[in-house]
């Protein structure tokens, strides 16, 4: 929109009222369309048979040994006894076939629950069908005693400590597990695993138009004139549909619709709902799911308990957004001229009257939504718990948090009195300890200091009559050296033979000496004798020498030198290691190894930070369509250990073995390229041990939407709460999942699989097995009833999801009957004229359902032979049970394509138009 100024007078004209109009046309064929289900726990009390499933999970659990089995045996027999002599009659006794069924498993288990490698001889699932749940929870609650006395009993005297302690432990661990299956059986047993999800839509179409509230106001005097400017926005707010979604979908599914579209807000609050509760998500096509409280399998029309907890659940998402949809629009006027915005307009409003004022009113033009909910079928479900549903996809986040510790300051722990140049054999070493050190770090050490020449001179000293001082060059001491001794040479001669006697002394110290002639050495000046002369003198070490009536004199001067020893004087025999010298040589040494190993750690830190980010890259950037399906994944790999067993493996040994054979690239899953895989028929039937139960669940269950509620880390083992809480990732639903202790999953049956699947979690065989000869009757009616209901109440619906591509989906018509209905007394099988409220809507050659699903099961359906609007009368084919009106009307129901209708409300969005009036009547602003 540009920026323009116009002046607009604003006549007072007198209007007649307006015509009262027809209400604006449903647009249909713009109806958005949200699915939703209400998930509803079955109120029934436990079959004391069936549950086959659970029991055999409670028995692999408890790992009986043959022992323990005679123990409990003996343990109920005599508590039978006991029970009967005193008369108290507690509990059933345990039959001894259930002690047969459990002795044929008890031998594949070690001692302690330890399970031996084959489970081949274990019971069957169908084998627990009618053993009696009050025995298992009896013989459970026996083997806790057992354990419980076996793990107070003190140890064999022979045993070794560590094997009294080893057994203690095995013994504690066996009677957890024994309380654990044992408690677990008693909670699954009372609350039914069987119930039934109504699959439900929510559909919302634009109604028309509405004057809204008021937005502003302009008075306007007689003749008075102003500018007034109209400037409007939108303010987008993703909040969680950013997470939930990648940039391509956002930009495919957002694009191309108003940010105050109550189809979009309605999926964004519940996107928002789900993040701040434990509400369920679905691994498929129906985004909002919602609880109803436990109910019997009885009334399911739009009166029943879990319609109206529907209904209520779906009124509250689309009122919060409607209100977010109104929060993110607003519109503001003001009486003067923003200048530098694209989005404003000026305009000046001018009042021609002389004698009479006005008032201009703006209003918003809210879009009114016609919003129904239809209830179009419903599916048996299957609840279970699976522990640490993310537990396979954490594997990334500890080697993140690996990575991440090496991470650090540099630290160089080498002390320097490690670094030596003995050879350590006691470490194994073969050369000395510090060219090991070297090769260890990278670093060119240097080698240890070798003894210096001792420091020397011989010089001939000046003829000499008069006595005076000679001082030759000093000694040098090497540094980090001192004199030891210092051992005097000379030879000298007076002038005059025996006449003048020649003098020396060495300056400083006590030796002096008067001689006519002679040689004389070795002197060890160093001596006490001497005055200790430059014991220890250190650097440069002059020597002077006073010499009298000499001739032809020669002077030799050797010092024998030692290392300076640190920290005092070493002790007497002991090696004086720790000296100057050394110490200067361990410092090289040591400065070598550490710039050595600290490049060595900077460029490990360079790799470890390439690594880091690209396992957080690898992490972050997935799409969000495969982020789901590795969730999927990873929960039916926890349903199918859950159901199966222990004796199921996803990939047996003896498979694997066959994949070795045929040259297979375990390691990168490459192989079966070959003409011929050269398995035999027995290798097949290895290779397809499993293919049936395979074949069977996933046929059996709508994977599209399983159903997961996940519970927070703290439902997992303490020692990984740490880990778990810390863990994060961009995807809410991600980090949810991964966070999680442990999930309830809640299966959906597919169409037509009801009384199969019943069969096999309640029997514990499936289509391929012999049948039973007591199969579980009460689930399997159960299975039974939703099936046929769903058959009733809404024919021609696909399993899940319909399509709208293919047809138009139509409405029921619903009306009700207030006379008694019974079958038509000359021909039972004959037509039957029903009078009803309204027989609008209803077209000869459908289906109608006559009356309510309940425990009467009197329920019917119908085709209609004729329509009398005008008489509202409808005529069915037959009528097969007769129908009373008390206490209420019969409800007469004409299925749709869409379903049944059970709730229809109206919300309000805001709009992109204003709408202006003058001098507007106030009686009738809001």
């Amino acid at each position: 929109m540009m920026d323009g100024t116009e002046s607009v007078d604003v006549a007072v004209t007198a209007y007649p009222p307006f015509p009262p109009t027809p209400p604006p046309p449903v647009l249909t064929s713009s109806t958005r369309e949200m699915l939703k289900a209400t998930l509803v726990q079955l109120e029934a009390p436990p079959p004391s048979t069936g549950q086959a499933l659970l029991k055999s999970a409670f028995v692999r659990r408890l790992a009986m040994s043959g022992e323990e089995l005679e123990a409990v045996r003996a343990r109920l027999r005599q508590a039978e006894g006991d029970g009967a002599r005193s008369g108290d009659g507690q509990g059933e006794p345990v039959p001894d076939e259930v002690f047969e069924l459990l002795g044929a498993g008890a031998p594949t288990f070690a001692a302690h629950g330890t399970a031996a490698a084959d489970c081949a001889t274990t019971p069957p699932a169908s084998a627990f069908t009618a053993v009696p749940m009050a025995a298992l929870t009896a013989v459970g609650n026996a083997l806790i005693e057992v354990r419980r006395a076996a793990a107070a009993a003190p140890g064999a005297e022979s045993e070794s400590q560590s094997q009294s302690q080893s057994q203690s432990a095995e013994s504690e661990l066996a009677l957890r597990a024994a309380v654990v299956a044992t408690r677990s059986l008693e909670a699954n047993s009372v609350a039914p695993n069987i119930g039934w999800i109504n699959l439900e839509r929510m559909e919302m179409a634009p109604a028309g138009l509405e004057r809204g509230e008021l937005i502003a106001t302009i008075p306007l005097a007689p003749l008075e004139e102003t500018a007034v400017t109209h400037k409007e926005w939108s303010v987008q707010t993703k909040e969680f549909s950013s997470i939930v979604t990648d940039s391509l979908e956002n930009t495919s599914e957002t694009g191309v619709t108003d940010n105050t579209e109550l189809a979009q807000s309605t999926s964004s609050q519940a996107q928002h709902s789900n993040q701040f509760n434990v509400t369920g998500t679905v691994r498929g096509g129906i985004p909002v799911i919602s609880g109803s409280a436990s109910s019997s399998f009885t009334a399911q029309d739009s009166t029943s308990q879990s319609a109206t907890e529907s209904t209520k659940h779906a009124t509250e998402l689309t009122k919060k957004a409607s209100s977010r949809a109104k929060q993110e629009h607003k519109v503001t006027i003001s009486t003067t001229t923003v200048t530098g915005s694209s989005e404003s307009s000026t305009r000046t409003l001018r009042n021609p009257s002389q004698t009479d004022a006005v008032r201009i009113d703006y209003f918003s033009l809210m879009r009114k939504w016609r919003v129904r909910l239809y209830r179009y079928g419903l599916r048996l479900t299957y609840d279970l718990v699976v522990a640490e549903p993310g537990a396979a996809l954490r594997k990334s986040y500890k080697e993140l948090e690996a990575l991440r510790r090496q991470i650090g300051p540099f630290q160089f722990d080498v002390p320097h009195s490690e670094i030596t140049d003995k050879i350590l054999t006691e470490q194994h070493e073969t050369q000395p300890h510090h060219l090991v050190l070297g090769e260890r770090y990278g670093a060119v050490v240097p080698d240890p200091p070798l003894p210096p020449s001792p420091p020397q001179f011989s010089v001939d000293a000046p003829d000499s009559d008069e006595t005076r001082i000679f001082t030759p060059e000093p000694l040098d001491i090497p540094d980090g050296y001192r004199i030891k001794t210092l051992t005097l040479w000379f030879n000298s001669a007076s002038r005059t033979g025996d006449e003048y006697k020649y003098h020396l002394e060495v300056v400083g110290s006590s030796y002096e000496i008067t001689e006519a002639y002679g040689s004389h050495g070795p002197i060890e000046l160093t001596l006490p004798q001497w005055g200790s002369f430059q014991l220890h003198a250190t650097g440069k070490v002059p020597i002077s020498f006073r010499l009298g009536y000499n001739r032809h004199t020669s002077l030799k001067v050797v010092a024998q030198v030692e290392e300076i020893p640190v920290g005092g004087e070493p002790a007497p025999g002991a090696d004086p290691v720790n000296t100057r010298v050394r110490e200067k040589w361990q410092a090289a040494v040591w400065n070598a190894l550490r710039d050595a190993a600290q490049n060595q750690y900077y460029s490990q830190q360079q790799d470890v930070a390439a690594r880091i980010s690209a396992l957080e890259e690898k992490i972050n950037n997935v799409d969000t369509l495969t982020l789901r399906r590795e969730e999927s994944d990873e929960v039916m790999k926890g349903v199918l250990r859950a159901l199966l067993g222990p004796g199921f493996d996803f990939m047996p040994e003896k498979v694997v073995k066959l994949f070795i054979a045929a040259g297979v690239d375990l390691e990168h899953g490459i192989g079966f390229d070959g003409n011929s895989l050269g398995w035999s028929a027995a290798d097949w039937a290895v290779f397809r041990q499993h293919e049936s139960d395979v074949r069977f669940l996933n046929q059996a269950i709508e994977w599209e939407n399983v159903v997961t509620f996940l519970y927070s880390y703290f439902w997992d083992v303490p020692p990984s709460w740490d880990f778990v809480r810390q863990i994060q990732h961009a995807d809410a639903n991600r980090q949810a999942f991964l966070r999680a202790g442990c999930a309830r999953v809640v299966l959906t049956v597919r169409k037509g699989w009801e009384q199969e699947w019943v069969k096999f979690v309640e029997g514990g065989f499936h289509h391929q097995d012999p049948p039973p000869s007591q199969p579980p009757p009460y689930y399997l009616s159960i299975a039974k009833e939703v099936a046929a209901y769903d058959d009733r109440n809404y024919p021609g619906i696909p399993p899940a999801n319909p399509g709208r591509s293919a047809v138009r989906l139509e409405d029921a018509v619903y009306t009700t009957c207030a006379t008694p209905l019974a079958p038509n007394p000359t021909d039972p099988n004959g037509p039957v004229t029903i009078k009803v409220e309204s027989a609008a809507g209803f077209l000869v050659g459908s289906t109608v359902v006559i009356d309510v699903a309940d425990e009467r099961g009197i329920q019917e359906a119908q085709t209609i032979v004729a329509v009398n609007t005008d008489r509202g009368q409808i005529v069915v084919g037959k009528l097969s049970r007769p129908h009373s009106p008390s206490p209420s009307a019969i409800p007469v129901l004409q299925p749709g394509t869409k379903g049944a209708l059970i709730a229809e409300w109206n919300e309000y969005t805001p709009s992109s138009g204003t709408d202006i009036a003058i001098t507007s009547n106030l009686g009738t602003i809001a």
